[in-house]
């Protein structure tokens, strides 16, 4: 074979190994989880952000990310291309992001299509100054990172270390150094110090927040990054800005995510500003003088800040006060007290007439961050919803603190006072539904809505009800997948939890798609409608000890299924069809099981979805092929109406991951095998044509020999490292006990009036 023939094929060899490698995936690890069915997640981008109008080369990592393809981003505009190598072969993890002139600063969402469907999301940053990223260690001061004002650095911090960067800057210049984490979804818990040249600290921010510093001579200063704790890796990633900013110009804080709570908020039509501001000095002494309705803007900007608003109102008025600050993304815990001031006698008499505290969560949640007693998803916030009546004609005051802001100066703890007359209306969050086991289940995993064939993901529904609104929501999820469908079951009135039911069939093609998830509800005269977020974990938490879970908000609803691999086992009423029954019967439902897996244990514990049947429980065979389900209708007391319901449960499946990749590990093996043998062929020919050659051709032939033993090497390693896939492709096709939920396609109900005697 021709030199350059040979090496063309072990570049085009070599990247088959590779590609094939990568399939298996990287979730060794992983198999530490009892709980929850593999799920496709990505991990990390690197850069995590970039300038608007660039284009760059974007690594990602993932769990159970095999045979990823497309990345996609929540600003369709944003286009990933894989990376293909000199082979022409996909590169691994590697895409060239395009990010168009004019694409709107903040963050997307990026995800990554594989074996199992569109894995979870990650934030990915687009911004309007430059962009670097770290390339070398610069853990000490003497390589420090040099950086531009008014630029950005990608970084991951490295464990048990500080990172240092240099900037110089000029006497009277303003600069904001900003480090962004937990916003964008990392696990760093940043310090923040600029000091001088000669590393002597200046200030200091402990807080995750940022440091507005004012020069005070020319010169080169220092930024030092680290862990609260020191930790570091890969997933301690951060963006560090480092921006001038004018005297008395507002500090612009890097974009961050929302958390859970921040649904509830803006209320439905708001403005997205206000035309009112807090006035200081607003104090007992000088309270500001409103007119209701209002809606203003204020801060908690000095230490153990009260701010007084003073109004009057009319004996039987009914007003609603809603409080935002921490749902606006601050470190705040709004109280309020609503008082009325008597003007009768010589000195005002100040009576409380209302106090609010916390929107408290309208379902129980967890007590300890994992699903063993609730959801590791909190709805609730300690901002204000409530309502006070007015009982005696007269001027009222408002008074608003922050019950954390006893010590600290910070005017960027803001918050939005409302007091208006009732607006009925509700606001949704949703999320995957989590696993309440008896003995505990500590995960808190991001749960994407990546469906395998034959399978029902229950996705449970949770509602903020505002000014009073009671009535029934009807829940629904439009534009999806081919061969999926969904079904909500409807929130009752007076109740503030629902369940959608969303199904794959199980020859749904592989796809994906944004979907259109809402509820609706009669209030007045009017049916409104309202978008209901998703939640999820920003990591999956296998351990809640060991970990803190953070759940946010997400920018779509991504439904997907991966095509590759079925469900264990779905479940679903014999025929498909209204199921009828006249009040005080019982209805008999014939289930059949289409089983793909073996389970550890013949029973399943079934319960019961759907309003007014939560009580029915039964045991279903997980060894036969069929069951039936009893609805005692006399003993549920269930009204005449239409229903909806499905039958959920723990079930323990024998799993096997990615059995194929054995096959594409061995394949693998086998190239590097006969690449290893093949150049150790040639570099026993080379030594033998060596020995008879002459002294002139002797020096050319060596520095072929050179090349050869080195890519022995090379091939050496490859098939180590191939061997040890084999050994973790195996390993991880063995079947496993993992417990899932598992749950019923929704089945109908339609129950008669009871005929009059």
């Amino acid at each position: 074979m021709k030199t350059k023939e040979l090496k063309m094929y072990r570049v085009a060899r070599a990247t088959a190994v590779l590609v094939l490698l990568w399939w298996l995936g990287q979730d060794g690890d992983a198999w530490g989880q009892a709980v929850c069915l593999p799920a496709p997640r990505l991990l990390t981008t690197f850069p995590m952000g970039a300038q608007s109008g660039t284009e760059m080369e974007l690594v990602v990592t993932g769990q159970y990310h095999e045979n990823a393809g497309e990345l996609r981003f929540s600003n369709p505009e944003i286009v990933a291309v894989q990376i293909a190598d000199p082979s022409g072969s996909s590169a691994v993890g590697r895409y060239r992001v395009t990010i168009p002139q004019g694409t709107p600063p903040g963050l997307v969402e990026a995800s990554l299509m594989t074996r199992l469907g569109l894995s979870s999301s990650r934030i990915f940053t687009v911004g309007v100054l430059p962009e670097v990223s770290q390339t070398k260690g610069n853990q000490r001061l003497d390589t420090a990172m040099p950086m531009d004002l008014n630029s950005v650095c990608n970084a991951a911090m490295t464990a048990r270390a500080i990172d240092f960067y240099q900037f110089s800057a000029s006497q009277g210049q303003r600069v904001l150094v900003d480090c962004a984490a937990k916003g964008i979804d990392s696990k760093l818990n940043p310090v923040v110090i600029v000091a001088d040249s000669e590393g002597q600290d200046i200030a200091v921010e402990r807080r995750g927040g940022a440091i507005a510093f004012d020069v005070p001579e020319d010169g080169k200063y220092v930024i030092k990054v680290h862990d609260l704790t020191f930790k570091g890796g890969e997933h301690y990633f951060y963006r560090l800005n480092v921006t001038e900013i004018a005297e008395g110009q507002d500090i612009a804080r890097h974009a961050m995510t929302k958390k859970v709570n921040a649904f509830s908020w803006p209320p439905y039509g708001l403005p997205p500003s206000t035309a009112d501001t807090e006035i200081e000095p607003n104090d007992n002494g000088s309270p500001q003088k409103i007119q209701l309705p209002c809606d203003l803007t204020g801060s908690f900007a000095k230490a153990a800040d009260t701010d007084v608003f003073e109004f009057t109102a009319k004996k039987g008025e009914t007003w609603w006060v809603e409080v935002a600050s921490e749902r606006l993304g601050r470190p705040t815990d709004p109280t309020v007290i609503v008082e009325y001031v008597d003007l009768s006698g010589p000195e005002p008499v100040v009576s409380d007439v209302a106090e609010f505290n916390d929107i408290p969560s309208p379902i129980k949640v967890s007590s300890n961050g994992y699903a063993y007693d609730g959801p590791p998803y909190n709805a609730g916030s300690s901002d204000v919803l409530g309502k006070f009546e007015v009982k005696q004609d007269g001027v009222h005051r408002i008074r608003i603190a922050d019950l954390f802001g006893g010590t600290r100066n910070d005017p960027a703890n803001i918050y939005r006072l409302i007091i208006r007359q009732a607006a009925p209306d509700f606001a949704l969050v949703a999320w995957g539904l989590h696993m309440q086991l008896r003995n505990g289940d500590r995960n808190a995993l991001s749960k994407p809505i990546a469906l395998r064939g034959g399978a029902t993901m229950a996705i449970e529904v949770v509602a903020i009800r505002r000014d009073g609104f009671d009535g029934e929501i009807e829940l629904a999820m439009e534009n999806l997948p081919d061969g999926v469908t969904s079904n909500g079951l409807t929130i009752p009135a007076g109740k503030s939890r629902g369940i959608l039911l969303v199904t794959a069939n199980e020859a749904a093609p592989r796809g994906v798609s944004v979907a259109h998830f809402s509820g609706s509800a009669v209030i007045g005269d009017q049916r409104i409608t309202r978008r209901c977020d998703l939640a999820s974990m920003a990591w999956p938490v296998p351990n809640h000890w060991s970990e803190v879970p953070s759940p946010r908000l997400l920018a779509d609803v991504l439904v997907s299924v991966g095509g590759d691999e079925p469900a264990p086992i779905s479940i679903a009423p014999r025929q498909a069809k209204v199921w009828e029954a006249k009040e005080g019967e019982k209805l008999t439902i014939p289930l059949i099981h289409m089983r793909r897996g073996e389970f550890s244990g013949s029973i399943m514990a079934t319960k019961t979805l759907g309003a007014g049947f939560e009580t029915v429980k039964f045991d279903l065979p997980l060894d036969q092929d069929a069951s039936e389900a009893v609805l005692d209708l006399a003993a549920l007391k269930t009204p005449a109406g239409e229903y909806l319901i499905a039958f959920y449960g723990g079930a323990v499946a024998k799993y096997q991951h990615n059995p194929a990749g054995v096959t594409q590990a061995n394949e693998a093996l086998e190239l590097a095998k006969a690449a290893f043998a093949e150049v150790t062929s040639e570099v026993a020919n080379l030594k033998k044509i060596i020995a008879a050659a002459s002294e002139e051709e002797k020096s050319k032939l060596q520095r072929r020999l050179e090349a050869s033993l080195d890519q022995e090497k090379k091939d050496a390693a490859r098939v180590k490292s191939a061997t040890n896939r084999v050994k973790t492709a195996s390993s991880a096709a063995k079947a496993k006990d993992i417990v899932d939920i598992v749950v019923s396609e929704p089945i109908r109900i339609r129950v008669h009036p009871r005929e009059s005697k």
